[in-house]
């Protein structure tokens, strides 16, 4: 049976969201209020009412994204329209593209993803600090599921909001080796991190809080290896993806995370006839 999850301080609400939402982690105690995470826009009506209710009257004071895939970012437009003075921060790496507003180059067009634009205030430094919940947490860089994300880690109570580099029975799909780069090794040096720092609860991006960390990392490692046989990474990362139930498989997902598994698996039918069409030249 799994471990139930240590109980979170009770500053911290987690909103477990359906697909194609990622979670919401809402800091409600001393000081400012915080949100991580905003959900897919087409549920952002609810987000805001989720936070509402959480905040019983207080304002949101910040938004912070672990990565700008539109389940996790969808709903910053909304929030910032229903708390004019809420600042945002989000990780650097896509800063540019965010001040210039490129759906192109944030993925969202290519994706077929929506994602109102939003305004970011801050960066989210990896080695940085954030205060939330009159906690210290320290800021990681998390690439591999997007080269971009980071996750956040409290480590008096030992609380990981790890975004999608783990989840209770896998990660987020790699999306940049759908595009060619070469990131099943950055997969392994983030579980490498997230093992290093040790955490007793994990706040994933998708699915419930867990504990039992060590093993779920160890399953993680188990999904990794099957993309990273000896020449034939390629190929072995389309054939576990041959179809949107052999997604969800791999990933330990099911439904909640359909609609990722099926527009990865439009990408990755798309890479195999790529590659395919490459190895008979």
């Amino acid at each position: 049976m799994p471990l139930e999850p240590p109980a979170l301080p009770p500053e911290i609400t987690v909103f477990e969201r359906g697909w194609l939402s990622a979670n919401n982690v809402l800091f409600h105690g001393h000081g400012a209020t915080v949100l991580v995470d905003s959900g897919y826009c087409a549920h952002a009506a609810q987000t805001v009412a989720l936070v509402e209710s959480g905040l019983q009257g207080r304002p949101l004071d910040r938004l912070l994204n672990t990565h700008l895939h539109s389940d996790h970012c969808g709903g910053n437009a909304a929030l910032q329209a229903r708390w004019p003075r809420l600042i945002t921060h989000i990780p650097p790496g896509q800063w540019d593209q965010v001040q210039a507003w490129d759906p192109v180059a944030l993925s969202y067009e290519p994706t077929g993803q929506d994602c109102p634009r939003f305004r970011a205030d801050g960066r989210l430094m990896p080695g940085s600090e954030v205060a939330l919940g009159g906690s210290a947490w320290q800021v990681h860089a998390a690439p591999g599921h997007d080269p971009h994300a980071v996750l956040l880690f409290e480590p008096r109570a030992r609380v990981l909001i790890s975004g999608d580099a783990l989840w209770e029975n896998g990660f987020g799909v790699v999306f940049p080796e759908l595009d060619g780069a070469h990131a099943f090794a950055d997969v392994g040096a983030t579980l490498d991190l997230i093992e290093q720092l040790d955490p007793l609860t994990v706040i994933p991006g998708h699915g419930s809080v867990f504990g039992g960390v060590p093993a779920a990392i160890a399953r993680a490692r188990r999904r990794l290896a099957g993309c990273l046989a000896p020449g034939e990474a390629g190929e072995l990362a389309f054939d576990h993806a041959a179809d949107a139930g052999e997604l969800g498989h791999q990933a330990g997902v099911g439904l909640l995370q359909f609609a990722h598994a099926r527009a990865a698996v439009k990408a990755l039918r798309h890479a195999r006839a790529k590659f395919a069409h490459g190895r008979r030249r």
